[in-house]
């Protein structure tokens, strides 16, 4: 395992060693730091992992896909959660610093655009997401997308985004804008519960998330790909049908070994993936789980 120093590695291990084992011993810690978007599985799979090995405590935390590949390049966690691809110039940097990170797709994500429950709009195109959201997009009123939103003054389009940090920032500018970059004047959330927040108490609004934070209290209109129109869910981000699903990656220093292989090994099993799957996430593979007991 890798810590930062010597007094971090000490202070670990006395804060664990007084979190109640009976027997004194001590914990060894695993550090697992990146994306918003799989903070909550992460941290789900890390409470059930205590259940299966309950002397490696697992330390999970978000801050961004950017904030867990800077610490993977800098060699201070042992996992980096990442909602996008790590990019070349950031593999190059890991490599200078004598780092080498190994993908693991861990499960699968539809990327849901969410708009305000009052919002009659059912579907919503690419183009049209690119006018929107596009530095040379000219939508800025909901009647350009022939509508009109109940309680929205002034039909202006409120544009909910992701701060720049964001794994899905990234994603949602590579596979909807393309070439081109964002608009200026976004609401730019620090995470996907934020964006979700934002879109149910502002009618004028739209967003981009996870499918995994999506609830009643807002809508997510279907993606039209073609002739059809394709509804974010766990079938259509597996089937890759859904035009904006990508998978959701764990980064490691080289190929894993030790603690964090048996981690990872417990992840890809058919009990890590009943809980990303449980999360609303798709599973990186099919599996059969069980339904919960009443």
């Amino acid at each position: 395992m890798k810590y930062k120093n010597t007094l971090l590695t000490l202070l670990a291990v006395i804060v664990m060693a007084g979190c109640g084992r009976p027997d004194g011993s001590s914990r060894m810690v695993l550090e697992n730091k990146g994306s918003d978007t799989l903070v909550n599985v992460a941290q789900a799979w890390a409470e059930e992992y205590q259940t299966v090995n309950p002397d490696l405590a697992i330390a999970v935390t978000g801050g961004g896909s950017g904030t867990g590949i800077a610490a993977m390049i800098n060699g201070t966690v042992d996992l980096a959660n990442s909602s996008r691809k790590i990019k070349d110039s950031e593999m190059a940097q890991a490599r200078a610093n004598g780092q080498e990170p190994v993908e693991h797709i861990v499960g699968y994500d539809a990327l849901a655009i969410f708009v305000h429950v009052d919002n009659p709009m059912d579907q919503i195109s690419l183009e049209q997401l690119a006018e929107i959201y596009g530095e040379n997009g000219t939508y800025t009123e909901w009647p350009q997308l022939g509508i009109e939103v109940p309680g929205c003054r002034d039909q202006e389009i409120i544009r909910v985004s992701r701060q720049n940090n964001s794994g899905t920032f990234a994603y949602f500018r590579d596979a909807v804008l393309g070439q081109g970059d964002f608009k200026l004047g976004s609401r730019d959330m620090h995470g996907s519960k934020d964006v979700v927040d934002l879109v149910h108490s502002t009618a004028c609004a739209i967003g981009y998330s996870g499918l995994a934070y999506a609830s009643d209290e807002v809508k997510m209109p279907c993606i039209t790909n073609g002739e059809a129109c394709v509804a974010p869910s766990v079938p259509t981000a597996m089937d890759g049908s859904y035009p904006i699903a990508r998978p959701l990656y764990m980064y490691t220093n080289g190929e894993p070994t030790g603690q964090v292989k048996e981690y990872l090994d417990w992840i890809m099993s058919d009990e890590g993936q009943c809980i990303i799957l449980d999360k609303g996430y798709a599973p990186a593979r099919d599996v059969t789980c069980q339904a919960p007991s009443a």
